[in-house]
């Protein structure tokens, strides 16, 4: 069937313009800069846009026209559902989201399976700037963020020269809580890890692993817990470290019975985060052991959770870290001056931390 030739051409911009009487930048402003015009000559550009059916301008040829995205490019190192899952990734992003939303820009969420090297998402983005959270230093997609001539803002992990970074302090951070278990009178320990590289490795990671991780942030914890214990007398080969590819608090459970299998002596667990922390007090529980009698447990992050049933963990401000970040991205005052934002953390003594039992005591695992 031929098409009526009576249909009504969409309105543009010039066609509103000429229906109302006035310039086509009024009618822009109106969308654009509403603080150029009245608020009742806006209110009339609006309403006839609404009735002659005129969208607006088009975005795409507005950012083209201005070399403008209005957006920020949120790159993960996961599938997408992790920034609504994890709670520390959550608040993240909330603290990333009130930045932007202070500075009028709207945010695009880029996920970066580390099982996949399809760089297309980040050459596609329509974004002014990347902040990069959390991904390994041979990331691919991280790579493809650098080559874009953006801002780009690294939260921690990796650390680059030239590039603005926020994070916490690791190695410290972790030697507090180290010097606090050493000083409990813990020596027999086991490690429960999150993913040190890009491959999978749900198992035992060697020192050599340990040293070479590709992921800092667990490098750097794991470096702060061998210089620690290994200055207390403890030979850190023989310390077991379990590592685990999934953030999830299962493979917190599975990491623990691990290290419980290899060494059923050992007197703590060391957890380089909240939720494998929280895993292990799971498998704790269903061995009957006690927590903190039978075995200490500790996490990383400070997340409500681990708080709630208290944790014995390391605090970090996630959400302030997010905040942080985006206002770094979005401050163009120092423009080619690469900046560091170390943000302050703080043990928490929690509940699942004391001295380990004495020998004679007795122990109620299976």
């Amino acid at each position: 069937m031929a098409r009526s030739t009576n249909a009504r051409r969409p309105a543009t911009l010039a066609s509103l313009a000429a229906e109302l009487g006035v310039s086509r930048t009024t009618v822009s402003n109106a969308y654009n800069r509403p603080d150029q015009l009245s608020p009742e000559l806006r209110k009339r550009v609006l309403d006839t846009a609404r009735r002659l059916g005129y969208p607006g301008p088009d975005p795409v040829a507005r950012s083209l026209r201005t070399r403008k995205a209005g957006a920020v490019g949120l790159l993960l190192t996961e599938n997408l559902s992790y920034a609504f899952r994890d709670p520390g990734a959550l608040g993240f992003l909330e603290g990333l989201a009130v930045a932007c939303e202070d500075a009028g820009h709207g945010l695009l969420l880029i996920p970066a399976s580390p099982e996949r090297e399809d760089v297309a998402s980040v050459h596609r983005a329509g974004v002014d700037g990347f902040v990069v959270y959390s991904v390994p230093d041979d990331d691919p997609h991280l790579a493809a963020v650098l080559e874009r001539p953006v801002p780009v803002v690294i939260c921690d992990q990796p650390r680059l020269d030239q590039v603005d970074w926020v994070g916490p302090d690791d190695e410290s951070a972790v030697k507090v809580l180290a010097e606090h278990l050493i000083g409990l009178g813990h020596r027999r320990i086991g490690v429960s890890c999150m993913r040190l590289a890009r491959g999978r490795n749900d198992d035992v990671a060697s020192v050599h692993r340990q040293a070479n991780a590709s992921f800092h942030v667990q490098r750097s914890r794991l470096t702060a817990l061998a210089a620690a214990f290994s200055e207390a007398g403890v030979d850190w080969s023989r310390v077991p470290v379990v590592e685990r590819f999934d953030h999830t608090t299962e493979m917190g459970a599975s990491a623990a019975a691990q290290l419980l299998e290899m060494d059923p002596e050992i007197t703590a667990i060391i957890c380089t985060s909240d939720i494998l922390g929280l895993g292990a007090l799971e498998e704790a529980r269903r061995r009957g052991l006690r927590v903190p009698d039978d075995l200490t447990i500790t996490g990383f992050d400070g997340i409500a959770e681990a708080e709630r049933v208290g944790l014995t963990t390391v605090r970090q401000p996630v959400l302030e870290k997010g905040r942080a970040a985006g206002r770094l991205l979005l401050d163009t005052s120092e423009p080619g001056r690469p900046r560091d934002v170390v943000l302050e953390t703080r043990l928490l003594t929690g509940t699942t931390a004391a001295p380990p039992r004495a020998a004679e005591e007795r122990w109620f695992g299976p």
